[in-house]
């Protein structure tokens, strides 16, 4: 048997090299950096492995069509393991983006005293000695955390075979449920957060791992172009066929999660702290969609009558069960994360969608450029909404409940506007970016015939508008009371996230266009 060398394509593979490598280098700085000095270290470190990794993406993305070994619009890298073509970039420059400012989010250390939200030691229990030694300590093992997580985030949708996809699963994985159980405050609620993501997150990887046993014994291959082959070729055992794209539809369902994989969402995303939440929130939703795009249309994409019942079905109970919950939340951080059970059921929607280029007439919006688009609108939101949530605190911390924000629109109008702009922009109201997302996707998905899943998107968007809308009438139509939450002062590394929220959202909805057409030139997967 002759060995045959892989092409690695490190220039076309550099994100994911640069963030890696930033992330071991943080490591090296927690080891031989002294402890006063390793958050500047840590943050500067962090931010400069993004903007490299940031700089490298916009480079690939000029040279997609000149560089060596294409096919189509896009290279081969890692032997066929790393496929680096139009949505990749695209999906890269979103997850870079929104890392920075998690990044800014994670050293913000004025709302909490001159410390960031981060536990001095994640391992001292609360109300011991050891955790009272350790409370004005700052615990900056959370920078090489986050960046090896972007890079498994970065390598997550850019996988071109499900072995590749995997290890970036686990990449990404393994950090978050660190992160989720290191809040500084409430240390039992976000311990148990850590748990129960940790716990959820491995049974959902076992079901993608044995999914991809299955798929190797149909195509004999874990190479996705090759099991779309076979499964052109309808030449395999079918029971072994639908039984792996199940197991790995159950695995990505999780990650993104949609119903019924969606339980530790609101647990998760109310313990963590709250800037992990953000970053969380918006960058792995993006990286898992990437992902899921690619398995469904590369590998999956001759099987589309198989899996698009399936996943409208998904995604119409995911849209209800989000909005129907998050009506009934009375903690600000709960129904944002019912919200974004919803809008994953919406973006799923769009997924079901899937039509080839050539079906479009001219000019009309495909599922993937859909799909990006709305991945983007939603990411300004959320963060800047979590970035916001960080302000309203009161003398135990955040007062994420929602009586305490009562009044916020008469003490604090201008955080109480932009809180409002994000929740608008949510729901879909016109001239926001959530609108102009939502559009998107059910157009596409209208295109499709999938009309009863739009109808369902429509009902749902409808009644998210009560919560949300309920929500702003706390902050300016109801009066303060005693137990009201105030708004801290921020640094102005929170106010360049909530302000980047701000512009993204109107941006994207006053001039989706430039946006849309970006999303458009990117082009399909290449395999």
């Amino acid at each position: 048997m002759e060995f045959v060398k892989p092409t690695m394509a490190y220039a076309e593979i550099w994100p994911i090299i640069a963030v890696l490598g930033v992330a071991v280098l943080g490591v090296g700085v927690e080891a031989f950096v002294p402890r006063g000095r390793r958050l500047v270290v840590q943050v500067v470190l962090a931010l400069a492995g993004l903007v490299a990794a940031g700089a490298g993406t916009v480079y690939i993305a000029a040279n997609l069509d000149v560089v060596a070994g294409r096919t189509a619009r896009g290279v081969l890298g890692a032997g066929g393991s790393i496929v680096v073509d139009g949505p990749t970039v695209f999906i890269w420059g979103l997850i870079l983006g929104f890392s920075v400012l998690g990044v800014l989010l994670f050293a913000e250390r004025r709302l909490e005293s001159g410390v960031t939200a981060f536990a001095g030691q994640a391992a001292a229990l609360p109300g011991t000695e050891a955790e009272k030694r350790t409370q004005g300590l700052e615990h900056t093992e959370v920078y090489p955390l986050l960046m090896f997580a972007v890079g498994g985030m970065l390598l997550f949708p850019a996988s071109g075979d499900l072995l590749t996809m995997f290890v970036g699963l686990e990449v990404l994985s393994l950090p978050l449920y660190l992160m989720c159980g290191l809040a500084r405050r409430r240390r039992l609620l976000s311990q148990e957060a850590a748990l129960k993501y940790f716990m959820l997150g491995a049974f959902s990887s076992g079901f993608f791992l044995y999914g991809i046993a299955l798929t190797y014994g149909f195509a004999g291959s874990m190479d996705l172009a090759a099991i779309d082959i076979a499964v052109r070729s309808d030449l395999g055992n079918r029971t072994l066929e639908l039984t792996g794209m199940a197991l790995l539809t159950v695995g990505l369902l999780f990650k993104v999660g949609a119903v019924p994989f969606q339980a530790w969402t609101p647990d998760v995303y109310q313990g963590a702290p709250t800037a992990v939440t953000a970053f969380m929130a918006a960058c792995t939703k993006i990286a898992a969609f990437g992902a899921l795009l690619r398995l469904f249309y590369v590998a999956y994409g001759a099987e589309r009558w198989t899996w698009a019942p399936v996943l409208g079905t998904v995604a119409a109970i995911t849209m209800l069960l989000g909005v129907l919950m998050a009506i009934a939340q009375t903690d600000v951080k709960r129904m944002l994360a019912y919200s974004a059970i919803a809008h994953t059921g919406f973006l799923l929607t769009g997924v079901v969608g899937l039509q080839s280029p050539g079906d479009l007439a001219s000019g009309q919006v495909t599922s993937l450029q859909a799909v990006m688009f709305y991945l983007a609108t939603y990411a300004f939101a959320t963060v800047g909404a979590f970035a916001v949530v960080m302000l309203v605190r009161d003398a135990s911390g955040e007062a994420t409940g929602m009586d305490r924000w009562a009044g916020l629109g008469r003490r604090s109008p201008v955080v109480a506007g932009v809180f409002s702009l994000f929740l608008l922009s949510m729901a879909g109201i016109p001239l926001t970016a959530g609108f102009a997302g939502k559009w998107s996707v059910f157009e596409v998905a209208m295109s499709a015939g999938l009309w009863p899943v739009v109808l369902v998107a429509i009902l749902a968007s409808v009644l998210g508008v009560f919560f949300y809308v309920r929500q702003i009438r706390v902050m300016f139509f109801l009066p303060p009371t005693e137990a009201s939450a105030s708004v801290v002062q921020p640094s102005p590394l929170t106010v360049v996230v909530i302000t980047v929220g701000v512009l993204g959202t109107l941006f994207l909805g006053l001039m989706p266009g430039p946006v849309m057409e970006l999303a458009s030139d990117v082009g399909q997967f290449i395999r």
